[in-house]
């Protein structure tokens, strides 16, 4: 490249400089704009909200603190309130979040069970894949398994999406010809001596993150619906909510994928934490049961000593006013959240692009915990 004289390539740097600085600089609030979607939209300004947290959230996403932020949006009290995106996001992305799809396929499971597909979450998993039998490692063991051992990843089976040595890590899953076969086949895990074991556990369960799980879930909901996984998801859930534009995955041999990589536009992410947060409900049409959403909110086990688990649903805690305050997610490789707090009838969404990268999940948690719940009225 041709060097300019230092004079010249000083000014250059003083001229670019301001237009720099004005790029980044964040823009004026404005409120979201109503999109015929079933979102009502309100004025965070006249609602009391700081708006200086906002800018300051935006003005760290800029610095370049929170990379691959595409969207963060914010509502309360069933209002959309703020709206904004980055880094080629926008209203009608696609969002990959990952396992963020396991906590809409629990709602699909209590979906079925609103509907007598499925008995209630004690019912036994292999019961519903007999015509699959035999099984390798069989026993009594893994047939007790219950919907509700997959929903809250406290199963039997030797499976760790953390431990590349478990014979049930999500990785294996995807090179095999058959994700319903290998999650049947799984092998039972024991407890090394340094493994808090069921009966020690706070819940009475051994938390170990297994995709494997909430994709057999998905499978049995196909099965107990007798219809794909998103026919039945859109059907009961996503055209309910007004969703129209969705892409779900699928497995080797075409059984939708419950697991994760679900794509939903940033405002349908918070429609769907804005069901949770109202009790099953969507602009007053009751689309799952309370008892249900009830239940996905309840801790049933501890997944890590700062989080607990729920049905597929992820509980943080956090700090506001000086209180500690507890906030439900969904959550997915990448930084992908859909926060939740129903006592504040909140629902926060932050979709990111940082797929595999460290630390970005403490990242979105401190975007939610630091900015957006201390901008809070």
């Amino acid at each position: 490249m041709r060097c300019l004289p230092p004079l010249i390539l000083l000014s250059c740097v003083a001229l670019l400089a301001p237009a720099r600085a004005h790029a980044q600089a964040p823009a004026a609030y404005q409120a979201p704009v109503s999109r015929s979607d079933g979102w009502e939209v309100a004025d965070a300004s006249r609602e009391g909200w700081k708006l200086e947290r906002f800018a300051a959230l935006e003005a760290a996403i800029a610095r370049g603190d929170f990379p691959g932020v595409t969207s963060v949006l914010v509502a309360r009290d069933g209002h959309l309130l703020y709206e904004r995106y980055f880094n080629g996001g926008g209203p009608d992305v696609l969002n990959d979040t990952r396992s963020a799809t396991k906590s809409v396929t629990a709602l699909l499971v209590g979906a079925a069970i609103d509907r007598g597909l499925i008995p209630d979450t004690r019912a036994r998993v292999y019961d519903h894949f007999r015509d699959l039998a035999p099984w390798q490692h069989d026993s009594a063991r893994k047939q007790a398994i219950t919907v509700e051992d997959l929903l809250t990843m406290s199963s039997a089976w030797d499976c760790d999406d953390d431990n590349p040595f478990s014979s049930g890590n999500e990785e294996r899953m995807y090179v095999s010809e058959n994700w319903t076969r290998f999650a049947l086949d799984l092998p039972l895990r024991g407890y090394a001596p340094w493994v808090t074991r069921p009966e020690q556990s706070p819940h009475g369960r051994t938390f170990s993150y297994c995709t494997a799980g909430s994709f057999l879930l998905g499978a049995l909901v196909e099965r107990v619906s007798g219809k794909p996984l998103p026919e039945f998801a859109a059907e009961t859930l996503e055209r309910p909510l007004g969703i129209t534009r969705v892409q779900w995955n699928r497995s080797s041999e075409g059984v939708g994928m419950g697991g994760g990589g679900t794509r939903y536009r940033s405002r349908d992410l918070a429609k769907l934490g804005q069901l949770v947060v109202n009790g099953g409900t969507w602009r007053g049409k009751r689309i799952l049961s309370d008892r249900w959403t009830d239940q996905a909110l309840t801790v049933h086990a501890q997944a890590r000593e700062d989080a607990d688990y729920g049905y597929q649903f992820w509980r943080f805690r956090f700090t506001r006013e000086g209180r500690e305050q507890p906030a439900w997610t969904m959550s997915g490789n990448g930084g992908n959240y859909v926060f939740m707090v129903p006592e504040l009838k909140l629902v926060a969404v932050i979709t990111r692009t940082s797929y595999n990268q460290r630390d970005v999940h403490p990242q979105s948690q401190r975007m939610f915990g630091d900015y957006l719940l201390t901008a809070m009225p």
